[in-house]
């Protein structure tokens, strides 16, 4: 038998996809030993939202928060505070805040929007880090909706305006992301993109550390449509 070596499981975007969570958590032979860390977007679009936030709490992972994510969370804020939300919630949306327990959701708001495995000399963010900006400084709604950067420096939350940001990227750090879907994996020399669309139909792709080595597993199917 070969030993297992502990490793870091780093997940793309799994939008409630807990089949694919689980099936991919085989083929990479995770074992409790592991580190599993989920880059945002646990939650929405798929069909079990509810499942993957519990096996996620159920094997001790480690995540950031992403734009679905804080969205749902904005809901459970809103009902705390006994105010309305400024924009409504969708329906979609709505379904998945009905489905989560108050330890999912506390869960899933003690989520930071980056982490950092100094070990590896990784950081880990859901949607992007505007280059040239302290870690420190990042706008929180960057970390969560960024895509593209402009001509002119601005930050874009399109994936067909200007260029992604992580070919501009060239802190210390190796980050790693999600969130575009769009474009697909993303791999350059100082940032990986693993959200390769698995709730549309694509694949779940993961992270392997310290080897750096991408596995994927196929959707069962597509669960949503890609906008």
């Amino acid at each position: 038998m070969i030993d297992h070596q502990p490793q870091t499981i780093i997940v793309g975007d799994v939008h409630g996809c807990l089949v694919e969570l689980d099936a991919l958590l085989r083929k990479v032979r995770y074992t409790h030993g592991d580190r599993l860390i989920l880059v945002g977007d646990l939650v929405a679009k798929g069909p079990d939202s509810a499942g993957v936030v519990a096996r996620a709490r159920e094997l001790g992972a480690l995540g950031v928060r992403g734009n679905h994510d804080e969205r749902v969370l904005s809901w459970f804020r809103a009902e705390r505070e006994d105010r309305s939300l400024e924009r409504p919630l969708s329906r979609a949306h709505r379904a998945v805040c009905a489905t989560l327990e108050d330890e999912d959701v506390a869960w899933l708001e003690a989520l930071p929007l980056t982490l950092r495995l100094p070990e590896h000399r990784v950081t880990v963010v859901h949607a992007g880090l505007r280059p040239g900006v302290p870690l420190a400084k990042q706008d929180p709604n960057h970390l969560l909706n960024m895509r593209s950067l402009c001509e002119d420096g601005r930050v874009s939350f399109r994936a067909d305006e200007g260029v992604p940001w992580a070919s501009r990227w060239t802190g210390t750090d190796l980050v790693v992301f999600g969130h575009d879907a769009i474009r697909g994996l993303q791999r350059y020399e100082q940032a990986i993109g693993l959200d390769t669309g698995c709730v549309y139909g694509g694949k779940l792709t993961a992270l392997l550390l310290p080897s750096r080595r991408l596995v994927s597993v196929n959707a069962r199917r597509a669960y949503k449509e890609i906008l």
